[in-house]
């Protein structure tokens, strides 16, 4: 397929960009020459081009999935260049789909989309690219590359790999220590990632073993229902990762009325009221693994960028990556502080 070429001018092939390296030019320890300098203007808070932005996501049925649209939302308020098209979140695949013809008929500059399904999708976004709009593909990826100029989104992998490593220092001297873990939806690919990154953790504490797994499905009742599974079924376990802080709060409620406190709790995702329970420091939740819904501003931020033609301030490139991994951080008592505005509801 030939690439595909948007209205500025601007090619969107399949090419990856490295983020994480940022090489000026190539020169010898022994040259005076100067490196070649890059003066590409970059996307900062300067009014400048006006950019139509169109967003489209999934029904906001989870804190995370709402907080995802409040990022959007006061991100591009804060631009004066900046509309903001926003669809009526769907679940539904065909909704969707409708939704964001509905935007490229309207010649928006920029679509930014988070998928419901992003392999059911990905022909939608082949279409907008085609039509010379640049996609901005949000956490939930298309089945192609051609179907997004820039993919942004969470490390579900990482996320279970700093979850696994943050229990792995807290127990490291503890001979025999055993953890088990409360999953979310298993036929999710994320779940499995997150799970595959905390076994890979694991592997680095020989004196650590995983002993029970539950997967549950990213609600507060069943969140509360298989906890009380593991607990039942597990008398004895020093650490437990929860792998979304909303069916966390059945978790909480399951482990205070069977009355233990014997173990530390760790969660995901990055929730205010984990973050508060954390601060408080009066529970057996001692942390959580981000996974920022903040990328949804960052990706009006991008969107911008694309708009205005422009690349992104500290990068030395031309153009904005083609993608962006964002970074699991664990957030206990020592940098609560810090992240708590970040807590959604």
């Amino acid at each position: 397929m030939p690439e595909i070429t948007s209205r500025r001018g601007l090619l969107f092939g399949t090419a990856a960009v490295s983020a994480g390296v940022l090489l000026a030019g190539c020169t010898s320890n022994e040259s005076d020459d100067e490196p070649a300098s890059n003066d590409q203007p970059a996307a900062d808070d300067k009014p400048g081009k006006q950019v139509t932005i169109g967003f489209a996501g999934p029904q906001a049925d989870h804190g995370w999935l709402n907080a995802i649209n409040d990022n959007a939302k006061s991100r591009a308020k804060k631009y004066k260049d900046v509309t903001l098209e926003i669809t009526e979140g769907s679940n539904d695949t065909a909704q969707q789909i409708g939704q964001i013809e509905t935007l490229i008929n309207k010649k928006v500059d920029v679509l930014v989309v988070l998928p419901a399904d992003g392999k059911a999708l990905t022909q939608v976004g082949l279409q907008a690219m085609r039509a010379g709009i640049p996609v901005v593909n949000l956490d939930r990826i298309f089945n192609s590359p051609q179907a997004y100029r820039c993919w942004i989104g969470g490390d579900n992998y990482g996320m279970g790999l700093n979850a696994g490593h943050y229990i792995g220092e807290q127990l490291k001297d503890k001979k025999g220590a055993r953890v088990i873990e409360l999953a979310g939806l298993d036929n999710l690919e994320l779940t499995k990632q997150r799970t595959q990154g905390f076994d890979a953790a694991l592997k680095n504490y020989p004196n650590i073993k995983k002993v029970a797994r539950q997967a549950a499905e990213f609600t507060v009742e069943s969140g509360q229902a298989k906890m009380s599974q593991l607990l039942q079924a597990q008398s004895n376990f020093d650490a437990l990762w929860n792998h979304d802080d909303d069916q966390g709060v059945g978790a909480l409620r399951a482990i205070e009325q069977a009355g233990r406190d014997d173990f530390l709790m760790v969660g995901g995702a990055g929730a205010l009221s984990a973050m508060q329970a954390i601060e408080s420091d009066n529970s057996v939740l001692k942390a959580t693994v981000l996974y920022p819904p903040t990328m949804a501003a960052s990706a009006i931020d991008l969107a911008r960028a694309l708009g205005q033609a422009k690349g992104v301030s500290g990068l030395a490139e031309f153009e904005i990556p083609s993608s962006l991994t964002l970074y699991s951080a664990v957030v206990d008592k020592e940098n609560v502080k810090t992240y708590l505005p970040t807590g959604f509801k």
